[in-house]
């Protein structure tokens, strides 16, 4: 299915649909809530979704997990995607927050043939083989850490959002301690209480997840690194691959492959 809203399907009686979208540049998908999980796969581009406890940066060739009953919403930069909307009574093990994985080459063709499929797949034969080998692969994936978590506290709150419209990796503890009439070792408590995370590492983490759009409108790495506060191109680099274990070019337009791919011809299956 191509380009249909899934609650136009969602009664279906299959535990799987997929339904594979392609949006316009810079679109934003408002806060929203689906009954299924959903599995939400990046074909080309960027996705940013954002929950009330976080923000979750999706490159291309990349999914988020998102739990059913979650609100939600997704800035699209440049995005086609594949989604499968999944009955939460097939997936027991699905997560209970959202998820970034890597998609191996396997599963990502996996979800392109069931696309293809016909809404109302067998029960049994090659289409229902498919969807469960779609369930076994998603529940084996390991997730990336390309999620920036975000705190309760309302004060602490704004103060992270809005570094993130404007990340600065020299942005200092102080400043945000002031602005909270706090001490910065209070700052470091809350930080470390309401994300999981230091200051420093919340900082860093932003910075770079900021940078995966840019870099995958090919953006250089150098115009990059100066835009968000690093001494130089080589300082970035460390900092993206101590957090992603892979270069910044591994995120370029360049790393990306081809979405192209043919519908699945009808079947000639004998009834």
């Amino acid at each position: 299915m191509r380009n249909i809203p899934v609650a136009e399907v969602d009664g279906l009686d299959r535990a799987v649909l997929a339904v594979g979208t392609d949006y316009p540049h810079d679109h934003l998908l408002p806060f929203h809530e689906h009954r299924r999980t959903q599995f939400l796969y990046a074909v080309t581009g960027v996705m940013q979704v954002e929950t009330i406890d976080g923000t979750w940066t999706v490159p291309a060739d990349r999914a988020v997990l998102i739990p059913p009953l979650t609100a939600h919403q997704v800035t699209m930069t440049g995005v086609t995607t594949r989604s499968l909307y999944i009955e939460p009574s097939a997936v027991p093990w699905f997560p209970s927050r959202c998820r970034v994985v890597d998609v191996s080459a396997l599963l990502r063709e996996l979800i392109l043939d069931a696309v293809d499929m016909e809404p109302r797949y067998p029960d049994h034969g090659r289409d229902a083989v498919v969807i469960e080998l779609l369930l076994h692969e998603i529940r084996n994936l390991t997730p990336l850490p390309l999620d920036v978590p975000l705190p309760a506290d309302p004060g602490l709150r704004r103060l992270c959002d809005a570094f993130l419209r404007e990340p600065d990796i020299h942005d200092p503890p102080a400043r945000w301690a002031t602005a909270l009439s706090v001490s910065e070792r209070t700052l470091g408590r809350m930080f470390r209480g309401g994300t999981g995370l230091s200051f420093t590492q919340w900082r860093q983490r932003a910075c770079v997840l900021h940078s995966l759009r840019h870099l995958a409108a090919g953006v250089p790495v150098s115009r990059v690194a100066t835009t968000l506060g690093y001494e130089n191109p080589a300082a970035f680099t460390t900092a993206f691959g101590n957090l992603l274990g892979r270069p910044p070019t591994a995120y370029g337009p360049a790393a990306v492959r081809s979405p192209a791919r043919s519908p699945r011809p009808p079947s000639t299956r004998v009834e």
